[in-house]
């Protein structure tokens, strides 16, 4: 994303405003950019350390990040693209779920000293979810992908 349209980089803090995750289940570190222009996009990042809890037991001797927490991951940086679409509509705070994952695909483990980069398009908007195709690389190869359904609902600690 390199047009007029991209926005700044958003550090942790300002994530944790977006997200309701907290340690040790928030995922992206940062958001390196994003767009909210046709059609909507982000890219964000997680810097996968030795110190991470899940870790201990998968797998003892050999870590390696568990698939289902890289798909929460990319569901984490579409639900960051979906707060700052609602937040710029002026549109009420919403709580964003991930109801349904199509097309996953893993081409690569994850190890401790990755950093993930996750590219999150929106595909399209219908009666209250969001579909979005996500991917993730390390150093330039993708790692996984898959496309994600997001439901939002209003926030009950609103």
């Amino acid at each position: 994303m390199n047009d007029q349209t991209s926005r700044e980089a958003i550090d942790v803090e300002r994530i944790m405003q977006l997200l309701p995750h907290r340690y040790p289940f928030l995922l992206v570190d940062r958001v390196l950019d994003y767009r909210l222009t046709d059609p909507p996009q982000i890219r964000a990042l997680k810097n996968v350390t030795i110190n991470e809890p899940f870790f201990n037991g998968h797998f003892p001797g050999h870590p390696v990040m568990p698939g289902v927490l890289i798909l929460e991951a990319m569901a984490q940086a579409a639900g960051c693209l979906a707060h700052l679409a609602r937040e710029a509509s002026g549109a009420a705070e919403q709580l964003y779920y991930l109801v349904k994952i199509d097309k996953a695909r893993f081409n690569k483990v994850v190890v401790p000293g990755d950093q993930l980069i996750f590219e999150v398009t929106q595909k399209r908007l219908m009666r209250g979810m969001g579909l979005y195709a996500a991917s993730v690389s390390v150093e330039g190869k993708t790692v996984a992908s898959a496309e994600l359904l997001c439901a939002a609902r209003p926030n009950p600690a609103a």
